[in-house]
């Protein structure tokens, strides 16, 4: 089975997002990972200083991901910017064999992971 780890922030942890809306996506895509036979690990963090220790503990549990799909409300608004550098970084440094995917919203994890998959697949 597919190992695939998303890193994202917690939607009830981030003023102003629409908690039930982003859950919703998060559902499609568990729904669609197991249509897929993929294992979907969710890492989902505060925005605060816990974050990347709570990502480090997560890299550290699940070595063995084949997939780290790093989603689109860490790397899109520009103030995180840093943090998103950092998460791809300590993907990198702790994870180096794991081929990395990037989502627009939770609902486009698996389509991403499938993605990444078909690459990975080109480039052995």
């Amino acid at each position: 089975m597919t190992r695939v780890l998303l890193i994202g922030f917690d939607p009830a942890a981030v003023p102003g997002m629409d908690a039930a809306a982003v859950e919703g996506a998060f559902a499609h895509a568990r729904e669609r990972a197991r249509q897929e036979a993929m294992n979907l690990i969710e890492c989902l963090v505060k925005p605060d200083a816990t974050a990347m220790d709570q990502i480090m503990a997560s890299l550290a549990i699940e070595p063995g991901c084949d997939f780290i799909v790093i989603g689109g409300g860490i790397r899109k608004p520009e103030p995180a910017l840093e943090f998103f550098e950092a998460v791809v970084n300590m993907v990198h440094l702790k994870a180096p064999r794991a081929v990395l995917a990037f989502n627009t919203s939770p609902a486009d994890t698996v389509d991403a992971a499938l993605r990444a998959l078909r690459l990975a697949e080109q480039l052995h």
